[in-house]
């Protein structure tokens, strides 16, 4: 069995806790264990979200625009990372 991809720029989704239900972009890997998120939204890239990896579900959708600034250690936006997301599909906004 494959595991699911965590790294940074990929499209996950909260199963639990009180974000449960929105669509976010891992940001960094913690450990094999967390990774830190954010939607750019209600969680902004200066202040991401720590997460149990069992509490999401990674989609297939990886957010290169987003994941090359984050690896060649570029600011990304909080606008950005809003538009990556609503332009692949997923919405956040009920």
């Amino acid at each position: 069995m494959n595991q699911p991809d965590y790294s940074p720029g990929r499209v996950v989704y909260s199963r639990m806790g009180r974000d449960r239900g929105r669509y976010f972009v891992v940001i960094d890997r913690v450990d094999e264990d967390y990774v830190l998120i954010a939607d750019g939204d209600l969680r902004r890239l200066s202040n991401p979200k720590k997460k149990k990896l069992k509490h999401l579900q990674s989609k297939p959708c990886r957010l290169d625009a987003i994941a090359e600034k984050l690896e060649a250690g570029q600011k990304v936006f909080d606008s950005e990372v809003r538009s990556a997301l609503e332009a692949a599909g997923y919405n956040n906004r009920a």
